[in-house]
């Protein structure tokens, strides 16, 4: 099928634009862009140094591909990769990596809800959401299936383990565990996301494992390195439980688990 590109869109004479893409008015595609086929991107947005997938709709106002905001970058060439059948929505912005030859990164089936702001050299896994004015530092990692919720912060370097959510207007500067439900300043888990983990066909022995999991990493009885080694002893061969210890261990932030009154357990299903 042909293309479809306003007389007003800017194209650069490196981007390559692939089959049955749309480009609205206004919208600049510049140097070293790759839109692969069944993309549309809508006006006024604005697109450099990115690779982006099959499938996925960049809203209006979005801007992909930008300077870092890392005073170290010497305009190294780097860039952006975003995955198929993702959404970009308004006012998005997801600047390129910083360090020679380094991409930030997204993932394939992911949402970034208006005004989202993925910085330099993040890493984010499949099925990742995004809502609105969620805000990732530089270099974080999202693992697969995370939500986080609107107005949410978190400092560079941290990392987000699969299929956690963060409650809205929460904040963060230590790692996020895997399966968890974490809120508040700093966000600490108050739960697992045991909606999520059912959506995503986590199936109900494993569910249950973690839920023993992570009372026993928050449990006052114990230190961190108690609790793991009780949990390993405790589920042997799960492979959620054996991603959560590994995540855990491997930290080198830290972990935040403790560090306000715990209400595991509430509110689950």
């Amino acid at each position: 099928m042909e293309n479809k590109i306003h007389n007003l869109a800017v194209i650069d004479e490196t981007a390559k634009i692939g089959q049955n893409v749309t480009i609205g008015a206004f919208s600049v595609i510049g140097k070293d862009v790759v839109i692969e086929d069944n993309c549309v991107i809508g006006e006024n947005a604005n697109i450099q140094f990115a690779h982006i997938g099959k499938n996925t709709r960049i809203s209006p106002f979005a801007s992909i591909g930008g300077e870092p905001q890392d005073l170290g970058y010497k305009n190294e060439k780097t860039g952006v990769i975003i995955g198929e059948n993702c959404w970009i929505r308004e006012f998005a912005t997801i600047n390129r990596a910083s360090g020679e030859g380094n991409n930030t990164i997204i993932g394939n089936n992911c949402l970034l809800m208006a005004y989202t702001h993925v910085a330099h050299n993040c890493v984010l896994g499949d099925n990742v959401i995004m809502a609105n004015a969620a805000t990732l530092g530089g270099h974080c990692h999202v693992g697969f299936g995370v939500f986080l919720g609107g107005q949410s912060v978190f400092h560079q370097n941290l990392r987000i383990g699969d299929m956690a959510i963060v409650s809205g207007a929460s904040a963060a500067r230590l790692d996020i565990i895997p399966y968890c439900k974490a809120e508040g300043i700093p966000a600490v888990p108050m739960g697992t996301n045991a909606i999520g983990l059912k959506r995503k066909d986590v199936d109900k022995e494993s569910r249950d494992a973690l839920h023993k999991a992570i009372r026993l990493l928050k449990s006052e009885e114990y230190n961190t390195t108690q609790a793991l080694e009780l949990i390993e002893e405790e589920f042997k061969g799960n492979k959620y439980i054996d991603n959560l210890v590994d995540f855990v261990r491997s930290s080198k932030r830290g972990c935040s688990l403790k560090n306000r009154k715990s209400t595991f357990g509430q509110n689950e299903e």
